[in-house]
């Protein structure tokens, strides 16, 4: 690069870092221009390759976005033509974020797990002019799907592969004409305001075709100035990212860790996290519930694992975890509680690197008896509340200031956000977090959000103390049995995947006399207690239908039940030999359940059970 396009890039730095002392960021790519004196050489994103862990300076990443931009220009892309990244977390998912966001081009990050009919709707709809995939298995699944997009320029991929186009070439195509844009691309950023589209993030589709979520510079970044009063992070900090970045929280996340100077190390797959955290050693980390409750059950089956006075000392702290209070703990419990970090908890701590400082849970509900004994064991779990409309964090326990968590809620809301409580117990939302619509979709924009700018969210929930915001479940997903009673199913799966025996189930009864639940089983725990009794079975399809597989279940459901009203009793139940999964198509990729899915797909079961109600049963 000459030294006139150098000067020239330097130009542009100086202009905009020219930020107060609180770095007044106001397009997500002027994080990278901040980054200059936060890094100075520390990493900024970083994965292991081959057993060695490749990091980028601000430099380099700075210099690769840029090539991207160019390289996009160079290949005929304009301002607001649309971009898709598919690929897991990885630095080079960052590089093509910026480069886009920089070129005003619109980022489509799409989830690596979902069907092709989505693919194939997601593509069309966003009408994506190049795609960056992570790997071969990938490039091989699009690359059919593109014949009929309109002006489609090719797809890149991120790993080095014989016969495939690599993504180094857009990179290097952009380097060696870097001379013939860096004007236009200086041009571009100057003219790109804070209220522009960045990016287009088309939700999970729970119940139908998925929409295309337009957001803004601001809407990502007013929701990072608002976290950033309540989580105090310091330049050299790590964190370890696991959720995809295609995920709005795990987004906005990585533009918060990246306005604060923190190191982001991206876990090479999901099988390899926990040696990552080890490996790191982090401050802090995102999560979601699911991966959360998978992490206590490992540690809950290595106490069952160890024998006599250990077994017994394990067992008497994580009891004592689950009565921690929040509010305050008297002074013979701290006792207790101060011998039991040190003689047990003390292991949880380093089994997650030992230097955590906290960890933020979102996504879905967080059982209520987790986040008490992680926060006895001394890691604080914040969990928070927001949706993909709203950039997304509407509210979140932190611990700025002391008297802002309540376990069993997602918080208090965010200093920049309103929210109200409609007659019907809907949670609405307004704020410069609040997406700009859904792509050609005006009617639907207008059902989400109302003549007053009031954001329907489809969540139902209160208020606690005119501060605390509790989520009790979906709108559409509270039902009416057949007696007028309404039942919130969401609050009673949360209750039965308390059990080790059960990874996933669905609670159903709509316009039936009883509740009933279809339950998808923790089958490595399930074929693990059928080793120890000595139970014997071929394949799962046959050991769901063991009677003292039955009966096991059916002494976890009564312990539910003990918990819940009479009419939302469970009545009746059936396993499923399936693991339900997004791979599979029950889940969504955030782990949420795809009701609809499920209903097709067990309609036969569940006509058995009900049929049974009906006849007299």
């Amino acid at each position: 690069m000459n030294v006139n396009i150098v000067q020239r890039l330097y130009k542009f730095t100086i202009i905009n870092n020219s930020f107060d002392s609180k770095m007044n960021i106001t397009r997500t790519f002027d994080i990278l221009e901040a980054g200059r004196d936060l890094y100075e050489n520390r990493p900024v994103v970083a994965i292991k390759t081959n057993g060695v862990w490749e990091e980028y300076t601000i430099e380099k990443y700075s210099q690769i976005a840029h090539n991207i931009s160019y390289g996009l220009m160079a290949m005929g892309l304009k301002t607001g033509d649309k971009v898709a990244t598919i690929s897991g977390n990885r630095p080079e998912w960052n590089f093509v974020d910026m480069g886009t966001s920089q070129a005003g081009m619109v980022h489509v990050p799409i989830y690596p797990t979902i069907s092709q009919d989505e693919y194939k709707h997601i593509l069309s709809h966003s009408e994506v002019k190049v795609i960056f995939v992570g790997d071969k298995g990938l490039y091989q699944k699009l690359q059919p799907l593109t014949e009929n997009l309109v002006d489609f320029k090719g797809i890149f991929c991120f790993q080095e592969i014989d016969g495939i186009p690599s993504w180094k070439e857009v990179t290097e195509k952009g380097k060696s004409l870097a001379h013939e844009y860096v004007d236009e691309l200086f041009r571009i950023k100057n003219s790109i305001q804070p209220d522009d589209v960045v990016s287009m993030i088309y939700t999970s589709g729970t119940t139908g075709v998925s929409k295309g979520v337009m957001l803004s510079h601001t809407n990502f970044l007013s929701n990072v100035h608002a976290c950033s009063t309540l989580f105090q992070l310091k330049p050299g900090e790590k964190a370890v990212s696991f959720l995809p970045l295609s995920h709005v929280l795990e987004r906005m996340v990585n533009y918060f860790y990246q306005s604060k100077g923190v190191s982001i190390y991206y876990a090479e797959s999901l099988a390899t996290i926990a040696d990552t955290i080890k490996d790191v050693k982090p401050q802090l980390f995102i999560t979601v519930p699911r991966m959360l409750e998978k992490t206590y059950d490992k540690i809950i089956s290595i106490g069952k694992d160890l024998t006599g006075i250990k077994k017994q000392i394990f067992f008497w702290a994580v009891n004592l975890g689950y009565r921690y209070n929040e509010k305050g703990n008297n002074w013979f419990y701290n006792q207790k509680l101060a011998v039991a970090r040190k003689l047990v908890f003390s292991k949880w701590q380093k089994g997650l690197g030992g230097e955590l400082n906290f960890i933020i849970s979102g996504g879905a509900a967080l059982q209520p008896r987790l986040m008490r004994i992680f926060w006895a064991a001394g890691i604080p779990v914040y969990e928070g509340y927001g949706l993909t409309e709203t950039s997304p964090v509407i509210a979140v326990n932190h611990g700025a200031q002391p008297g802002n968590v309540k376990i069993g809620s997602v918080g208090p809301v965010v200093n920049n956000v309103q929210v109200k409580i409609a007659e019907d117990g809907e949670i609405l939302m307004k704020g410069p977090s609040l997406m700009k619509g859904y792509y050609k979709a005006p009617d639907l924009t207008a059902v989400a959000i109302d003549e007053e700018g009031w954001f329907h969210t489809g969540d139902i929930g209160h208020l606690d103390d005119g501060k605390f915001l509790t989520i009790t479940d979906r709108k559409k997903e509270i039902f009416k049995l057949s007696n007028g009673k309404y039942v919130a199913p969401q609050a009673i799966e949360n209750k039965l995947k308390e059990s080790f025996f059960i990874e996933q189930c669905m609670v159903i009864g709509e316009n039936e006399k009883f509740v009933s639940t279809l339950i998808s089983p923790n089958f490595s725990f399930l074929h693990d207690w059928c080793s120890r009794h000595k139970i014997h079975f071929e394949n799962n399809q046959e050991l769901i239908t063991l009677p003292e597989v039955i009966a096991r279940y059916q002494k976890e459901i009564n312990a539910t039940n003990k918990q819940l009203s009479d009419y939302e009793q469970i009545k009746r139940y059936r396993l499923v030999a399936e693991q339900w999964s997004p791979q599979t198509g029950e889940l969504s990729p955030t782990l949420k359940l795809k009701r609809k899915v499920i209903y097709e797909t067990y309609k036969n079961v569940i006509d058995e059970i009900f049929g049974l109600g009906k006849n007299g049963d």
